[in-house]
């Protein structure tokens, strides 16, 4: 028997185009020849399931080989098979969803979701790298003949009479001097485990089993341990650090989906890497591109996801957006969410030592997604400088008792800088103040959105203004110089300064606070911030910091400025002064810092 024909294709085309435009890598190629080798092998195990196949299964595995020399691979399987009417459907119809008929067909008699393949298009792929492909097959059904099918890349085929031990297909690829990159072994490998790790039927190679048939995801939680878990996060991050926790994703209504997603250690560091969730079609490995299925905010979750329900283009390199992406997005927002209230309710001391670590997928799910603000709320957790935890809720009233000013706003104290804003800190708290630590990437957003959530409640940094006037009780100090002192003082210290970005101001301050003390405005310093840190509004960014030199008309230091009758003097008691102030806010620096170290030196 020998036939020869024309593959049935719309356009002369069709081959360049898969070559040049279609898959995006060439080495999807392995990819695609596998899944259907998976697939073909996947059906006749659901025929013998339903009685339609009566022979022994035997070993299903599929195997991959290459001869370096012959310059081909070779798929193998033992699989359903094909006859030359088989190989003229599903082969020569470009196109032609062999996997689609198959499902249609058997769909009441079992679990049509196992068939992953598109026998069709994808098989086209081999030909992005080799020069000639050539089918030998043996099919299932009874009387009939192994076939050979061969074809060079053009859209003419030839059909022959052939031989093969056993049901099953080969696919052999003369691959073409452009692509010989794929006759090492190595690279082969590469591949391999890239795409077909876990395949749900067993992948051999090189006389090994490459790939796990049965990873976790598909199990049923109930019949896992915590060990499963770990060993195999183990698994897809070798070396990484243990994860936190994990959430095993499960649904199959209104979409089908199957996942364990993975808390990985991440503290404040805010690098969104986009390669450490894997997307997953049937256990076929498609992308570890998942914005669209992710919410941005769980971008730093490690795992995996496993949905035939979402769509592919064509090659099935690139997600297409439609309603199940969005619904997927929305129910892995509410499971994390859900993950997250469990545990606080459940161990809130475990869930305190892990929210340095959580924190910021909880800060950036709130500002992002209302309705994860919503479920979060309960339980995102504010942190105080004594290390001490509360609730939103919590912190509102402890906070309310003392920090509510004359015009009854509740005012919330801040640094994100503990060692180096420690003078202000000890300032806030000898007035009985509480001072949280805000000092993430993510927090000059975080503060704003919780000023616009919460009720008469405002954030300052605690050194945004003197003590004082932080909060601001209605209570007025007297001063105990005169209007007249009060600006000789200032002179002074304006000569001394002698920075048009440093406004002088006299203030009336406990006597035990610092003779002079930098602030910065609140709104100026935090716009600065966001800009910074890509809150796009760079004009504030680049105007230069204006800050608030506030001295302590009550102070002992001040009143000796103000009586001594050397002008030198004074000049050098202010400049002292004022490089304390600096210091304090670490804004002394380079050859002020020395002339400061040295200048006091000799006065030790």
């Amino acid at each position: 028997m020998q036939e020869k024909g024309n593959i049935s294709i719309h356009t002369e085309n069709i081959f360049p185009i898969i070559k040049k435009f279609l898959y995006s890598d060439h080495e999807i190629f392995l990819r695609e020849l596998v899944s259907n080798a998976v697939d073909a092998s996947q059906k006749i195990k659901r025929l013998a399931a339903i009685g339609e196949y009566a022979g022994e299964l035997g070993e299903l595995k599929v195997k991959v080989s290459f001869d370096k020399e012959a310059k081909t691979i070779t798929i193998s399987d033992s699989g359903l098979g094909m006859t030359a009417d088989d190989i003229k459907k599903y082969i020569n119809q470009i196109a032609f969803s062999g996997a689609t008929e198959f499902v249609e067909k058997y769909k009441d008699k079992g679990d049509e979701k196992a068939i992953i393949g598109h026998f069709g298009l994808g098989f086209y792929s081999a030909f992005m790298v080799a020069e000639r492909v050539d089918i030998i097959s043996q099919s299932y059904q009874e009387n009939t003949q192994p076939v050979k099918w061969t074809c060079d890349g053009s859209t003419e085929f030839e059909i022959s009479e052939a031989t093969r031990e056993g049901r099953g297909t080969d696919i052999i690829l003369h691959i073409a001097e452009d692509s010989l990159e794929f006759l090492e072994e190595f690279r082969i490998k590469q591949v391999l485990d890239k795409y077909c790790k876990f395949l749900p039927i067993e992948i051999e190679f090189q006389e090994k089993i490459i790939n796990n048939p049965s990873p976790i995801w598909a199990k049923s939680p109930s019949d896992l341990t915590d060990e499963d878990y770990l060993k195999f996060y183990e698994e897809l991050y070798p070396y990484s650090e243990k994860p936190l926790f994990w959430i095993h994703l499960n649904v199959d209504y209104p979409f089908n989906l199957t996942g364990i997603l993975y808390f990985p250690k991440v503290k404040n560091e805010l690098q969104l890497s986009r390669e450490k969730i894997q997307l997953y079609s049937r256990q076929v490995f498609i992308t570890d591109e998942v914005k669209d299925v992710v919410p941005e905010f769980l971008m730093l979750l490690h795992g995996v996801i496993d949905s035939p329900d979402i769509p592919l283009n064509v090659s099935r390199s690139f997600l297409q957006a439609d309603g199940n992406v969005k619904k997927i997005n929305s129910y892995i927002t509410k499971k994390v969410a859900d993950k997250l209230g469990e545990l606080f309710k459940n161990d809130r001391a475990g869930f305190e030592e892990k929210f340095e670590n959580i924190g910021i997928f909880v800060k950036y799910g709130m500002i992002s997604d209302d309705k994860f603000y919503e479920r979060a709320k309960d339980y995102c957790l504010l942190q105080n400088v004594d290390n001490k935890y509360f609730t939103l809720n919590e912190y509102a009233e402890f906070a309310q008792e003392n920090q509510t000013d004359k015009d009854e706003n509740v005012t919330y104290l801040y640094t994100n800088d503990v060692k180096g804003q420690d003078g202000f800190i000890q300032s806030a708290k000898k007035r009985g103040y509480d001072v949280l630590k805000l000092d993430t990437v993510l927090d000059s957003h975080f503060i704003n959105m919780l000023e616009q959530k919460l009720v008469k409640t405002n954030l300052k940094r605690v050194d945004a203004d003197t003590v004082e006037k932080l909060i601001d009780k209605g209570i007025v100090l007297e001063s105990v110089l005169s209007e007249a002192d009060k600006e000789s003082v200032k002179k002074i210290f304006d000569a001394v300064i002698n920075d048009t970005t440093k406004v002088v101001n006299l203030e009336a301050m406990p006597v035990d606070e610092l003779p002079a003390v930098i602030t910065q405005n609140e709104f100026m310093r935090r716009m600065a911030d966001m800009s910074r840190n890509g809150g796009g509004m760079n004009m504030f960014g680049n105007m230069p910091n204006n800050y608030i030199v506030s001295i302590n008309a009550n102070h002992a230091t001040i009143d000796k400025i103000l009586k001594s009758t050397d002008e030198e003097e004074q000049k050098k008691l202010a400049k002292q002064v004022y490089d304390l102030a600096l210091l304090s806010q670490n804004m002394l620096t380079g050859a002020d810092l020395t002339a400061f170290i040295q200048r006091t030196a000799v006065n030790l």
